[in-house]
């Protein structure tokens, strides 16, 4: 991904007002430049005043879009269950993949209209495809025969498809 500056990451917010996307806290190390860009398909964090707001900036021909999400309250999970994420498709034990819910843009969602997808809970899917983060628990991993350039191009089309989704409300 290529970096963003602060005014970008803002102004792509397409679910939320003008006034709500000027008072989100941006990800821990971006003032500092600790951001690792060339690791990341799409910027992704929680907001560290609001625990319960995720974030999410999604490259596209168009530029990027944000979207404001509302992750789940943290909840107990069996440790044997697992899950997989809808974007990057790997799997975790059951805490490590939460539900996030977009409003969707415009009067629809104003209305209070949503989307959900499955996303890994630390939104770090980046970091999974390339092997820089790990699952939680070792769970029996399914060898897949595509390249990383290829698991990258299908977690952003699976990413895609969602902020369309909510695009289209």
């Amino acid at each position: 991904m290529r970096p963003l500056d602060e005014k970008e990451i803002r102004d792509s917010f397409i679910n939320c007002t003008k006034g709500e996307a000027t008072r989100i806290r941006l990800p821990a190390g971006f003032a500092t430049g600790e951001t690792p860009w060339d690791d990341l398909d799409f910027l992704g964090w929680t907001d560290p005043a609001a625990p319960l707001r995720a974030l999410l900036v999604v490259p596209g021909a168009d530029g990027p879009t944000g979207l404001v999400l509302r992750r789940p309250e943290s909840t107990k999970t069996s440790a044997l269950r697992s899950s997989m994420c809808q974007v990057c498709l790997t799997e975790h034990a059951a805490s490590g993949v939460a539900l996030f819910v977009a409003p969707l843009a415009g009067p629809s969602g104003r209305k209070g209209n949503t989307v959900g997808q499955y996303l890994c809970a630390d939104l770090a899917c980046s970091l999974y495809l390339r092997g820089k983060r790990k699952p939680r628990m070792r769970l029996v991993r399914r060898e897949e025969t595509l390249t990383l350039p290829e698991r990258i191009d299908r977690s952003l089309r699976n990413l895609s498809a969602f902020t369309d989704r909510v695009s289209a409300g």
